[in-house]
């Protein structure tokens, strides 16, 4: 009989994390090319953009939904990369405006079921370490965010977005393929929940009671701060302080690399001590960090504004994998369901 312990997935699925999510958050910087080539209005980019991240706001909840009621997660898992390289790859193809978003809302959706897909495997793997999990597997797309402009701007100036976006899908292809090999590996669930009547007037009364509507305004609220923080934040560094944009963007992500290799550390934190007391004082220290950046910003301290705004980002990121954590172990056995829900307010 072997005593080896189970194996672990954090770094395959932060990896794939990364694979799935480098097209979508590449699109901002398609967007301009792509505008330029279909001569599109403002209106029409701003409409490509918000397709595709209605897309992935959909895609959530089923996945989750599917991830209860599925044993075998791991063939799911493979599809969602097979699922985001032909619809980015498509994309990339189409010669109209209206195939164009219809098929990045399609790409965009097979990234979001991967999201409650791996992340229920995670905390059922270590239940004494969701948190710590959550936030090893939100590296990956983290990265992703930070990386994949920088790649996709740096194909731009070679080639066109067309050939740029079909390159951006291949860690997802080379992901699809080792997953292929990989997925018979992957732990079965050992039970799995059956959607019905019963099971989802369960859910909407779990979540429409007192303690869930607080949950699901904690998360909506935070995800409004951190939207604001950090679409502001670079708007703010180019026209208040005189920036450039490349001092701005490796500002923002320092700031933004910061908050996501804080989140594992933040995460074994609300682990060990309780996700209420982390939750409220990182986000009550963030509030402080934004107002302290504030009262700051009618002085000559640069330094001392960037400080705190790293700081209040910091907190915000950091503290994210707590929340989730809390999510799924208020909602109890619907891991899936829980974390589709949750990443359906706080990405979506």
């Amino acid at each position: 009989m072997s005593n080896s312990a189970p194996r672990s997935w954090l770094l395959p699925f932060s990896i794939g994390h990364f694979a799935n999510d480098i097209a979508p958050v590449s699109l901002v910087v398609l967007a301009p090319a792509i505008a330029l080539e279909m001569d599109l209005s403002t209106a029409e980019v701003g409409l490509l953009l918000a397709l595709q991240g209605w897309g992935s706001a959909i895609g959530f909840l089923p996945a989750g939904l599917v991830a209860d009621a599925t044993l075998n997660r791991g063939r799911l898992l493979m599809i969602t990369f097979w699922w985001v390289v032909i619809g980015y790859w498509l994309a990339s193809l189409a010669p109209g405006f209206w195939l164009l978003a219809l098929l990045l809302a399609f790409g965009g959706s097979g990234d979001a079921a991967w999201h409650p897909l791996a992340t229920s495997i995670l905390v059922q793997q270590a239940p004494s370490r969701r948190a710590q999990a959550l936030g090893i597997h939100a590296i990956g797309g983290t990265l992703s965010a930070v990386v994949g402009p920088l790649i996709v701007g740096f194909l731009l100036t070679m080639i066109d977005w067309r050939n740029t976006l079909q390159l951006i899908t291949l860690p997802a292809a080379l992901m699809g393929i080792w997953f292929i090999i990989q997925m018979k590996h992957i732990p079965l669930q050992t039970s799995r929940m059956r959607w019905n009547r019963q099971e989802f007037g369960a859910i909407v009364k779990t979540w429409s009671g007192s303690k869930g509507r607080r949950i699901v305004l904690m998360m909506s609220t935070y995800h409004m701060a951190m939207v604001a923080l950090i679409s502001m934040i670079p708007l703010y560094l180019q026209q208040d302080k005189g920036l450039s944009s490349s001092e701005t963007g490796l500002i923002y992500a320092v700031m933004v690399l910061v908050g996501a290799l804080a989140q594992p550390y933040v995460g074994k934190l609300s682990d060990l001590v309780g996700r209420r007391k982390v939750i409220l004082s990182f986000n009550g220290g963030a509030a402080l960090a934004a107002f302290a950046a504030y009262t700051l910003d009618a002085t000559s301290y640069l330094f001392a504004v960037l400080a705190m705004l790293l700081l209040a980002v910091a907190l915000l990121q950091g503290v994210r994998a707590a929340i989730l954590a809390a999510a799924v172990e208020f909602a109890g056995s619907r891991e899936g369901a829980a974390l589709g829900f949750s990443f359906s307010l706080m990405d979506g």
